[in-house]
C-alpha cells in the first residue's frame, strides 16, 4: 500500500514536467538515431553502473565467476560487439532462465548458488512513478517500478514505429486491464503529442472489491495532464463479452473522417471486428495493435474482413515493446526487433542446464530500464531472422526480425509433452472451419484430480451452436495426429486414455484480458502463461 501512495505521488509530481517534455517527429529520429550509433558504449556504460558497482547483483557474481571484469567486458565489446559478446557470457552461463528470472528457484552454475530475490534485478538508476504488476502467469504477479523516463523512451519508439504505417493522424484508444501498463500506454501517447481520445477498460475501475489504487491512478493521471495542459479520458468500462460500444466508437470516427486506432490484446481485437460484423458495422480503415498472444492468420482473417487492419506487436511488462509490424511481413506476425533499446540473442545448441536451445535472451541498453537485463529469458521463442526487407522499419534501421513468437511453457498431459504451437492450427483454423465459431471460440484446458491425475478439455463456446460432443474430440485428435511423428504417438496415447473430454463454455479469460490457446489450472493454484498488457 504504501509503495502505492509513493508511487502516485511521484506520478502526480513528476508527470506534468514530463509531459511538458513531449517530442516530435524530427526529435524522435535523432533520438533513434544515436542510440544506434552508440549501442555497444551504452551497454558498458549500464554494465559498470547497475552491474559492476551492485554488490548484491546477481550478474556481477556470474560475471566474476568466469573471471570476467569490466576491462575484459570492454575489451570483448571491441572486438565482438554487443551481440557477439552476449553469446560468449552466455556460453559460459551468464544468463537468466525464466524461472530464475522470475525467482521460482535459485540460480547454480557449479559452486555458484545465488538465491532467488528478483528485486536484486531492479534499475538502481532508475525511480518508481508507476508500479506496474506482471500477470503472474505462472504463479503471483510481481510489481515493477516504471520511471517516466523509461516510458519517454519506449513512446520514441511507439511513435516512430506508428508513423510508418502513416499513423501521425490516427485517433489513439486503449482496451485492456486497468492499471500501470494502461496508464504506461496513455502517458506514452500524449508524450508524443497525441494524447489518447478514449480509454476502454475490461474491468470497471470502480468495482466493489476491486483495490483502490486503481481509482487513484486514473485520477492521479487526469490530475497530472492537466498541469500539463493534457487532457487524459476517463475509463471506460467495455467488458470483454460486449465489444460493441468500441465498435460504434471506431465507426463513428471513420464517418467523420478520422482513422481509429486501437491498442489491445489479439482476441481482443478479434472480438472488436466480430461485434463489428454482427451488428453491421463498416470499420474499412481502422487501425489495430494487437499483440499480449500470437497473432495468427487466422486472427487477422477476421479482422481484414471488416475491412480493418491489425498491426502485431511483442513485448512485456518487464521490457515493454520489444518488436512491431513488418510492412512486408513473412509469416502473420512478423515484426521488426526494436534493437536501439536492447540487445537480444538465442540460445545455442549447447543451452546449459537451466535454458533450451533456441530461447530469446534479452539485454538491456538503456539507463532507464526497469529491470536490469542481462541474457534474460522471458519464457519465449522465436524465428530471428536478418534480413532487409525494404519496408519503412528496415529504413529506420530496424534490420533484425522476430516471427512465430510463442511461449516456451509446456503443457504436459499423460506423460506427453507440446508446445502451444502445435495446436494452434487445430483450434484457430481446423474446428472452426468444421464446426463453427471463430479462433477466439475454442481453447485447450488441462486440469488436474487431487491426486495429480491430468485431464485435457477442449472448452468450447456455447455460441458455437450444437454439436456431437464425441465428433469435436474426434477430429481434434485427428487434427494433432496429421504433424509429426512424435504428435501421433501423443495423440494415440491421449485416445486410450481417453484423456480428452469437452466442455462447452465460453473459453477462459486470464486477468490480464486475453484468451490464450492453453490455459492450465494444475498444481496448488490455477495459473495460466500470458504476458503483460502492453
Amino acid at each position: 500500500m504504501q509503495g502505492d501512495l509513493v508511487a502516485g505521488g511521484r506520478l502526480l509530481l513528476g508527470l506534468p514536467r514530463a509531459l511538458r517534455r513531449s517530442f516530435d517527429l524530427t526529435e524522435a529520429h535523432g533520438i533513434l538515431r544515436r542510440r544506434l550509433e552508440t549501442r555497444g558504449a551504452a551497454f558498458l556504460e549500464l554494465a559498470r553502473r547497475a552491474v559492476y558497482a551492485v554488490e548484491t547483483s546477481p550478474y556481477r557474481a556470474l560475471l566474476a565467476r568466469i573471471g570476467c571484469e569490466y576491462g575484459d567486458l570492454e575489451r570483448l565489446v571491441q572486438q565482438e560487439g554487443v551481440e557477439g559478446t552476449l553469446g560468449l557470457l552466455c556460453r559460459q552461463g551468464v544468463y537468466l532462465s525464466v524461472d530464475e528470472f522470475k525467482g521460482r528457484r535459485p540460480i547454480v552454475r557449479g559452486q555458484l548458488r545465488i538465491a532467488a530475490d528478483p528485486s536484486r534485478l531492479w534499475n538502481p538508476l532508475a525511480r518508481a512513478h508507476v508500479q506496474v504488476k506482471t500477470s503472474g502467469s505462472r504463479g503471483s504477479g510481481a510489481s515493477i517500478p516504471i520511471d517516466l523516463a523509461f516510458v519517454r523512451d519506449h513512446a520514441v519508439n511507439t511513435h516512430l514505429t506508428i508513423a510508418t504505417h502513416d499513423g501521425t493522424g490516427w485517433q489513439h484508444a486503449h482496451w485492456g486491464i486497468p492499471g500501470g501498463a494502461a496508464l504506461v500506454n496513455l502517458i506514452e501517447f500524449a508524450m508524443g503529442g497525441c494524447p489518447p481520445a478514449r480509454w476502454f477498460s475490461q474491468v470497471d475501475v470502480a468495482a466493489a472489491g476491486l483495490h483502490p489504487r486503481y481509482r487513484w491512478s486514473a485520477e492521479a493521471l487526469r490530475w497530472g495532464g492537466r498541469l500539463a495542459g493534457v487532457s487524459f479520458p476517463r475509463p471506460e468500462h467495455v467488458p470483454l463479452g460486449d465489444a460493441l460500444p468500441i465498435a460504434r466508437w471506431m465507426a463513428r470516427t471513420l464517418r467523420a473522417g478520422g482513422v481509429p486506432h486501437l491498442w489491445t490484446y489479439a482476441s481482443s481485437a478479434v472480438r472488436v471486428c466480430q461485434a463489428a460484423r454482427d451488428a453491421g458495422l463498416e470499420l474499412s480503415g481502422a487501425q489495430f495493435t494487437a499483440g499480449g498472444e500470437p497473432t495468427t492468420a487466422a486472427r487477422l482473417a477476421v479482422v481484414r474482413q471488416v475491412g480493418a487492419r491489425a498491426w502485431p506487436r511483442y513485448g512485456s511488462t518487464e521490457t515493454d515493446i520489444i518488436a512491431y509490424a513488418c510492412h512486408r511481413p513473412a509469416a502473420p506476425d512478423d515484426m521488426h526487433l526494436l534493437h536501439d533499446r536492447r540487445a537480444v540473442v538465442q540460445a545455442g545448441p549447447e543451452g546449459g542446464p537451466t535454458i533450451a536451445p533456441s530461447m530469446l535472451l534479452f539485454t538491456s541498453l538503456l539507463p532507464t530500464d526497469p529491470l536490469v537485463l542481462l541474457n534474460v529469458s522471458l519464457g519465449d521463442r522465436a524465428v530471428m531472422t536478418a534480413r532487409n526487407c525494404g519496408c519503412p522499419m528496415a529504413a529506420l534501421g530496424w534490420f533484425t526480425h522476430l516471427h512465430s513468437v510463442r511461449s516456451d511453457e509446456k503443457l504436459t498431459a499423460g506423460g506427453m509433452t507440446f508446445l502451444d504451437i502445435d495446436v494452434v492450427r487445430v483450434l484457430e483454423e481446423t474446428l472452426p472451419a468444421r464446426f463453427g465459431g471463430g479462433p477466439t471460440r475454442y481453447q485447450l484446458l488441462e486440469t488436474e484430480d487431487a491426486s495429480g491425475v491430468p485431464r485435457l478439455w477442449l472448452i468450447v463456446d456455447p455460441a458455437v451452436g450444437p454439436l456431437d460432443e464425441s465428433e469435436v474430440v474426434q477430429a481434434f485428435l485427428d487434427a494433432l495426429g496429421e504433424g509429426p511423428g512424435a504428435a501421433r504417438v501423443m495423440v494415440a496415447q491421449w485416445r486410450q486414455a481417453g484423456l480428452v473430454g469437452v466442455r462447452r463454455a465460453i473459453p477462459r479469460v486470464t486477468r490480464s484480458g486475453k484468451v490464450l490457446h492453453l490455459h492450465q489450472e494444475v498444481g496448488a493454484a490455477a495459473s495460466a502463461r500470458d504476458g503483460a498488457p502492453v
